[in-house]
């Protein structure tokens, strides 16, 4: 999106209730800070009395974060903060599988863990020191981007143990006028380690909740979200016909060509109510 277009949607009339809208993504962000701090000081020391070895104490909170964000994601829905629509959600959960997907706002990761019951995620390193989000990252075992080696290889491990990884590989939020650029260390990963890879789209309207971008900044109309499941690709082939740097290379070229190029088909506006 050019920078004229930015101007001419963030100056277009308020509509959907804005003031109610403003409200209600207050309530969303305070909901979500509470939410972490619940489950850091209360769910998670109550679920470590039910025992159990290190990997079912790790699944058991990644399905309570799951359900949280679920039940998080209903509440924007029914306060009109936000519609969605998620198109091939049952694509998504297998075996050693990488999800890959464009990161246009600061809702990504909520929307697919709540889709997706029992996933790794890599997430930013700082979150891990936040007092808000290092409760449930600690005890999901999720991996923090400390872009080292060691992450890459613990990343590339729990894919080889059969989790399900969610990375986006711009490592941050795609800035309002660019298109999505990725890192190539996600291919890196995904060809140590993963059985397949699974491109999202993430494709909102108008976009909100960008890099650098406070969260009362609530755009004129309420943001719709739709999230595509695009086809699997296996892996075999590309570990095969390339060493591994090169292949690496060549499948995040594919991977970001393929990102914006669907990004650029024309976008259908769905019914408010098509989320499911």
């Amino acid at each position: 999106m050019n920078e004229t277009a930015i101007r001419r949607e963030n100056n277009a009339p308020r509509q959907d209730f804005w003031l109610w809208r403003l409200l209600a993504t207050a309530m969303s962000f305070a909901l979500f800070g509470l939410g972490g701090l619940l489950l850091w000081a209360l769910v998670f020391p109550l679920q470590r009395l039910l025992g159990g070895d290190a990997q079912t104490r790790q699944r058991r909170a990644r399905l309570t974060v799951h359900h949280s964000f679920r039940l998080f994601i209903l509440f924007m829905r029914k306060t009109g903060v936000l519609t969605l629509d998620f198109q091939g959600a049952q694509q998504l959960g297998k075996h050693g599988q990488m999800i890959i997907a464009n990161h246009p706002s600061l809702l990504d990761v909520v929307l697919l863990i709540g889709y997706v019951k029992d996933a790794n995620c890599i997430v930013r390193h700082g979150l891990s020191q936040n007092i808000f989000t290092r409760g449930p990252i600690a005890a999901c075992g999720y991996i923090t981007n400390d872009e080292s080696a060691d992450m890459l290889e613990k990343a590339a491990a729990v894919l080889r143990q059969g989790q399900t990884l969610i990375v986006f590989p711009e490592g941050t939020r795609t800035p309002k006028d660019t298109n999505p650029c990725f890192h190539r260390g996600a291919c890196a990963i995904a060809l140590r380690g993963a059985q397949c890879i699974t491109p999202v789209l993430i494709h909102m309207q108008p976009r909100s909740l960008a890099k650098g971008e406070p969260w009362y900044s609530v755009p004129p109309r309420r943001m719709h979200y739709r999230l595509t499941a695009l086809q699997t690709i296996t892996l075999d082939d590309w570990r095969q016909k390339h060493p591994l740097p090169i292949a690496s290379r060549k499948l995040n070229a594919h991977l970001e060509a393929s990102f914006v190029d669907a990004l650029y088909c024309p976008y259908l506006e769905t019914n408010n109510d098509a989320g499911r």
